[in-house]
């Protein structure tokens, strides 16, 4: 299955590209502390605002810090923030569909409704409103996002449930005396994480996306530790002198979003069975 899979990805160059980036982008996160030629918050006055150049290649930023090193660990920050906030969603969303999907009937009714109330919400403010009440921090941000991005999931996972709940595979298990849970464990939630998995993908793109505009209004990641995104406004404030620190941080986040995207297309048609039987 995973050949067949690894197959039809391959094919979508593009796809394929940005897996390359992202597996480049987490390798050089994991070792920043090995790599990053500076401190990430060491103060240099005597360099400050410094052009890219051999000791900087990034430039340095208004407290003379290098914006490489800085980039490095930002990255860290943003791909924890995509990564935990993701499985917190995925974990959540996962719960409810298959509630709702598995017992129908009130259960269903009571569990979509709470969906689409959520689903009223404008994501951005809500989490913008709880972060006013809480303490930014990353740790809050991830929560946050989790807690607010799981409603997509679960009704991908609901609509997967419906279906597979009546295949003849359920039937025998059932027949046999398997019980509800080991029916959602063993026999459903395998066969319904292919839409999960694509969710998945093209939520760590949102979740990073969202980290950094959180971290550029001073809701994120609190200086002096680096964000591309509180990277971000010290360039919108010195936008005028140093162009170098709103390009490379804007570079990171557009890369990286646009590559977890790139690989969501990719594992969408790569986990689509009727493309398959098209091989075939």
């Amino acid at each position: 299955m995973f050949y067949v899979i690894w197959n039809r990805f391959k094919k979508n160059p593009l796809s394929v590209a940005g897996l390359a980036v992202i597996a480049s982008l987490t390798l050089a996160a994991i070792a920043a502390p090995l790599i990053s030629p500076h401190s990430p918050t060491a103060i240099d006055v005597y360099n400050v605002l410094s052009p890219p150049d051999f000791s900087h290649p990034f430039g340095t930023d208004e407290l003379g810090r290098d914006v490489f090193s800085r980039m490095l660990w930002g990255s860290r920050a943003s791909l924890k923030v995509g990564f935990i906030a993701v499985g917190i969603a995925i974990s959540i969303g996962l719960f409810i569909g298959a509630v709702a999907g598995f017992y129908g009937g009130r259960v269903d009714a009571v569990l979509m409704r709470f969906v689409d109330i959520m689903l009223a919400f404008p994501t951005f403010f809500l989490i913008l409103a709880v972060i006013a009440v809480v303490e930014p921090s990353i740790s809050t941000i991830m929560i946050v996002i989790g807690l607010t991005g799981w409603m997509d999931v679960a009704r991908l996972v609901r609509a997967e449930f419906l279906t597979l709940k009546e295949r003849d595979f359920v039937s025998a298990a059932r027949a046999l005396g398997a019980v509800d849970s080991r029916l959602i464990m063993r026999h459903i939630i395998p066969n319904a994480l292919s839409p999960v998995f694509v969710a998945a993908t093209f939520g760590i793109a949102g979740a990073i996306l969202t980290e950094s505009g959180l971290s550029f209004l001073g809701l994120g990641v609190q200086p002096p530790d680096p964000s591309w995104g509180n990277m971000l406004t010290s360039g919108k404030d010195n936008i005028t002198v140093a162009w170098w620190l709103s390009l490379f941080p804007g570079l990171a986040i557009l890369t990286t979003v646009l590559s977890y995207n790139l690989v969501g297309e990719g594992l969408r048609d790569a986990l689509d069975p009727r493309l398959w039987m098209g091989d075939e």
